[in-house]
């Protein structure tokens, strides 16, 4: 049959300069030998494999629809009705769960079939305890969404699936056109109720589990910095106090028994100095904020037990707190080389692309690195996740092992 679909963009130039709006005489452009002679795009044929395709997705419409409409109802409704009891809000988010997955079906079944490129949503970002789940879960805005699109999809699938399904036994010549329009209602509606969150929803659900992360490390290290404290610098003062009072007692009785024991006494002030440093030091070097990365890596560097080449290549520097989780990062991936890695040398590499601080540590050790492995990389991952960061581990078994983090870069204030 020789019925064929002709789109805009097939018209002749004149027709298509009308149709988009552009006055001009259309008889002339028609009558152009330039327009005439002009190559064209090939005809799409109205029997062809894109418009069997959309009848294939319109016939399938009905049996789609009474699963994700029977899924809605029942998720919904045993989850708001049971809310008043433990297991209900939980059942609804498990529900919301299984919409995404619905989604995501759907979405493939729209790119299969319709041509519909629609971007998969952001997943859910990791929940910290099962009331967290649960709140980001309830609030899942691309859940709900899905839903959505299951309570309509059932009138809209039995219309479809009706009207394909007569067409095909007696409106065949008609069939393509119908299939186009009502397949193009389908596109619609898988893109403005399947596509992803819009980007300040997405923003803010990262931005609630980056505020969780922060706290949780500022609570960590607060405790880390009062352990150190009590265990370490606190210890030795009080020994030191209680040395000086013996000291003094026996200062009268026996003077050179209260000599050496005020020199035992200026030792320990020495290592309390020290451990005291080291604390300050954990907390913020004082050379990363005189001398910037580069001396700073470089004095890490040199504590770790194996030689390290470090080469940091920045024009400027980035903003304290971005300077301040570089520094850590690379002391926290030089600490697992010493302890983990069984390495021979390492390598630091520091260099700004574009508006990312980009930080590479490599060694040449037995490899095997993972982010579940108890090395402290899933707490980087969280603490980089928390400023927009990123973290990749490249380690085979048997080496060697290449950390890549990035960080964005924000400028220093000028003074």
């Amino acid at each position: 049959m020789g019925i064929s679909l002709l789109p805009l963009t097939h018209l002749p130039h004149g027709v298509a300069r009308f149709a988009t709006g552009r006055l001009g005489t259309m008889s002339a452009d028609l009558e152009s030998p330039a327009s005439a002679d002009a190559p064209r795009p090939p005809v799409r044929s109205a029997y062809g494999k894109e418009t069997w395709k959309e009848i294939s997705f319109l016939l399938s419409n009905l049996f789609t629809a009474l699963a994700g409409f029977v899924y809605a109802v029942v998720t919904v409704v045993l989850g708001v009705g049971l809310s008043v009891t433990v297991i209900g809000l939980p059942l609804l988010a498990l529900g919301l769960g299984g919409a995404r997955w619905i989604g995501r079906s759907e979405r493939a079944r729209a790119r299969a079939l319709l041509g519909v490129r629609v971007a998969e949503p952001s997943r859910m970002p990791p929940s910290r305890g099962f009331f967290a789940w649960l709140w980001s879960s309830l609030k899942d805005p691309v859940a709900w969404r899905t839903q959505l699109y299951g309570l309509i999809r059932l009138p809209w699938g039995i219309v479809t699936f009706t009207v394909t399904l007569v067409s095909l036994l007696v409106l065949w010549p008609v069939l393509p056109f119908l299939s186009r329009g009502l397949s193009n209602a389908d596109r619609g509606m898988v893109r403005g109720l399947l596509s992803p969150s819009d980007e300040l929803e997405r923003r803010i659900a990262e931005l609630e589990s980056d505020r969780g992360v922060v706290v949780d490390t500022a609570a960590a290290d607060l405790r880390r910095i009062e352990r150190d404290l009590h265990d370490g610098a606190q210890a030795r003062l009080v020994a030191l106090a209680m040395g000086l009072g013996l000291a003094k007692e026996k200062l009268l009785e026996d003077p050179e028994g209260a000599a050496a024991m005020v020199d035992e006494a200026h030792g320990e002030v020495k290592l309390a100095l020290q451990e005291l440093r080291d604390l300050a030091r954990g907390i913020h070097p004082a050379v990363l904020t005189d001398r910037g990365l580069s001396a700073a890596l470089s004095s890490v560097s040199a504590r770790c037990t194996v030689p390290v080449k470090v080469s940091v290549d920045l024009a400027e520097r980035p903003a304290e707190a971005i300077e301040g989780i570089a520094y850590f990062t690379v002391s926290e991936l030089l600490q697992n080389v010493s302890k983990h890695a069984r390495a021979r040398s390492a390598s630091v590499e520091v260099w700004r692309s574009e508006d990312r601080l980009m930080l590479q540590v490599r060694d040449d050790g037995a490899g095997g690195a993972r982010l579940d492995g108890g090395t402290g990389l899933a707490g980087l991952t969280e603490r980089l996740g928390a400023v927009d960061g990123l973290l990749v581990v490249d380690s085979p078994v048997g080496g060697p092992t290449t950390v890549t983090a990035e960080l964005p870069w924000r400028s220093r204030p000028v003074a």
